[in-house]
Formats: structure tokens, C-alpha cells, sequence
């Protein structure tokens, strides 16, 4: 069995500037953020959970900032990279325009609709985004068989990895809010039959904004 331990990152620069944050104009962590992520490291020193085989991040500078300001705590010395765990990507049209600007430009797009339609001109569709997430969490099977894996992640990606494996729709009629630096983890029973032990579990996050 695999297990996997998603954490979010903490708050990012640029949800407080309010930009489109793709991977081009991600400034990393808030100073919210980085607190965000030394409280979860705090807890797991004080308090291991768990024994990690491994530890990955997406290439994003918000998340992986949440991995080394957390890592300590983990009993791995190292971080592996995984450009694969990144967040919806907006291309290169829209990644950095504020929301204003995105909506002056583009409206608000139907999220919910057509996995296939376009949300994001010039960036993905839901569906390449899902199928991406999809594939690079089975390599990752793959790869660390009867391993305990974590990965420092996006809301994006927790999302699609939950419906993936609870067998949800691909788009809406499933509402979450996966909070920053909440701790959600699966194991992989056998292949396709996954189990849900915990989902947006922020107890570290008493006492912050």
C-alpha cells in the first residue's frame, strides 16, 4: 500500500495581490503564508505523525517554500521536484493578470461546464489538468510502492486527486475548500480502491488569522 499526505501551501503572494498565479509569475509565500507553514512544521516536530519515505513538491515557488520551511520536521533531507503536481496552469496569456483584469478581459468563465472547454485562453482545459494530475500521482504509485509519500501541493491538485479517487465527477456538484497547509491523506488499498483517512485537517492553524 502507498500512502500519500497532501499538504497545501500556505497563503501566496499572489492571492493577496489577487493575480492569476501561474507558474511564471508565483512570488511565493505571503508572511501569513510562511507562518502558516512553520505552525505545521511545529506540530509535526512536537508531534510525529508519521514516518516519510519521501517528499515531493510541485515546482511552484509557493509550494515548494512550503516544503523546505516544513521539511525539517519530515526525517527526509531531501526534496524532489515534480513540475507534474502544478497547479491548473493559465498560460502564458493570462498567468500574472490580476482579476480585474482577467475578467475586464475574458468574463467569467463556466467552470463547472465543459471539462473540455477553454477557461484559461491559451492555458489548460480541466480535463488536461485532471489527466495530468491524474498520471503523475500513478507514476508516483508506482515509483514508491509501500512507501509513505508526501507532497506539497495545490488546492487544484488535492481536489482532482479527491474526486479522482472517490470517484466523483470530473466538474461540480462537489464543493470543498481545502485550506492552507491543511494535511489530507490516502492510502492506496489495492489498484483503483483508494481510502480516505484524512481530509483538511489546519489544527496547527489555532490562534492564526
Amino acid at each position: 500500500m502507498t500512502r500519500f499526505v497532501f499538504v497545501r501551501h500556505g497563503e501566496s503572494q499572489v492571492t493577496v495581490d489577487r493575480v492569476v498565479g501561474g507558474p511564471r509569475s508565483c512570488r511565493g509565500l505571503s508572511d501569513l503564508g510562511r507562518q502558516q507553514a512553520a505552525k505545521l512544521r511545529d506540530r509535526w516536530t512536537s508531534h510525529p505523525e508519521l514516518s516519510f519515505d519521501v517528499v515531493y513538491s510541485s515546482a511552484y515557488p509557493r509550494a515548494r517554500e512550503t516544503a523546505e520551511i516544513v521539511l525539517p520536521s519530515l526525517g527526509v533531507s531531501r526534496l524532489e521536484i515534480e513540475a507534474e503536481l502544478g497547479e491548473h496552469d493559465p498560460g502564458p496569456d493570462c498567468d500574472g493578470l490580476t482579476y480585474v483584469q482577467f475578467e475586464e478581459k475574458y468574463g467569467n468563465p463556466d467552470w463547472e461546464a465543459d471539462p473540455y472547454g477553454v477557461t484559461f485562453p491559451g492555458g489548460e482545459t480541466i480535463a488536461e489538468f485532471q489527466l495530468r494530475i491524474g498520471s503523475a500521482v500513478r507514476r508516483l504509485c508506482e515509483r514508491h510502492p509501500e512507501s509513505t509519500v508526501a507532497v506539497f501541493c495545490h488546492g487544484g491538485v488535492i481536489d482532482t486527486v479527491l474526486r479522482q479517487s472517490l470517484r466523483a465527477f470530473g466538474t461540480g456538484l462537489f464543493e470543498i475548500h481545502t485550506k492552507n497547509t491543511s494535511v489530507t491523506e490516502l492510502e492506496l488499498v489495492r489498484a483503483g480502491r483508494w481510502r480516505l483517512i484524512r481530509y483538511n485537517d489546519v489544527a496547527h492553524l489555532a490562534g492564526l488569522p
